[in-house]
């Protein structure tokens, strides 16, 4: 008896969250890991699939390393952040998109290891919002090196930036390149480097939007963003997991 008393406080306390948490709803794109990812990121809040939770992406992507994405949001409010990730991805995890004074709306490329859904979750005050797609691919495009690691180039190019504003669309938008290998420590001998932290503000000093980029976002990365205040200089910064710092000015 004491033992098998022992045994039941014991997984009362391992287990607390069997009995905090709701159950996954089911998983429109059947994906035999939607659980796991359910567990790894969502379920601290209730959670529902949602149209307003839009994904465009290729069906099939060309090069597995570079595989181009654009997530917008629309009818949501409150937003507090957007993450996004590949259920069978090495490493899911892709970007963190807090839109301060920005709409919920990005284009960025991702490499993807196989076919995996590329999922968008949209923490509001309600809880996560999720859209989805399936993207087939061919393989390798985590487990690669860089371009820059194969040619040796890009130590000469690290941190440079290069982007433009169009402040006159409506809505306005910012469109930025960073240039890092962001390696996955997934390619043998070359350990994980890549760019953790993005910031881009008004030259008040007003954030305008923070990023997250994870290993798995392509090299020299490419991001576009729509902005809700338009300016015609905006102030980028950048700092890796090595901790170099880059900073840049983009205009109109």
């Amino acid at each position: 008896m004491r033992l098998k008393h022992a045994i039941s406080l014991l997984f009362l306390l391992i287990s607390p969250t069997l009995w905090a948490n709701s159950p996954p709803p089911d998983d429109p794109l059947k994906s035999v890991q939607w659980v796991t990812m359910y567990n790894l990121f969502l379920n601290k809040h209730p959670v529902i699939f949602d149209n307003h939770v839009q994904i465009i992406a290729p069906d099939s992507a060309e090069d597995s390393m570079h595989v181009p994405v654009v997530v917008n949001v629309d009818g949501l409010n409150d937003i507090q952040e957007i993450l996004i990730f590949a259920d069978f991805n090495p490493l899911p995890k892709v970007l963190r998109f807090i839109p301060n004074n920005a709409r919920p709306y990005i284009g960025f490329r991702l490499k993807l290891q196989q076919a995996t859904p590329v999922r968008a979750a949209v923490l509001t005050s309600t809880g996560w919002h999720v859209g989805g797609i399936w993207v087939d691919a061919t393989g390798g495009g985590c487990t690669l090196p860089s371009t820059g690691r194969t040619t040796g180039t890009w130590e000469t190019t690290l941190g440079q930036i290069r982007g433009r504003l169009w402040a006159e669309r409506t809505p306005a938008r910012a469109k930025f390149q960073i240039m890092h290998p962001m390696d996955t420590g997934l390619a043998k001998g070359i350990p994980t480097f890549h760019l953790e932290k993005i910031t881009l503000a008004q030259t008040d000093g007003k954030t305008a939007l923070t990023l997250e980029p994870f290993e798995p976002i392509s090299e020299n990365p490419i991001f576009t963003v729509e902005l809700t205040t338009p300016q015609t200089t905006m102030i980028l910064n950048a700092i890796d997991t090595n901790g170099n710092e880059f900073k840049g000015e983009l205009k109109q």
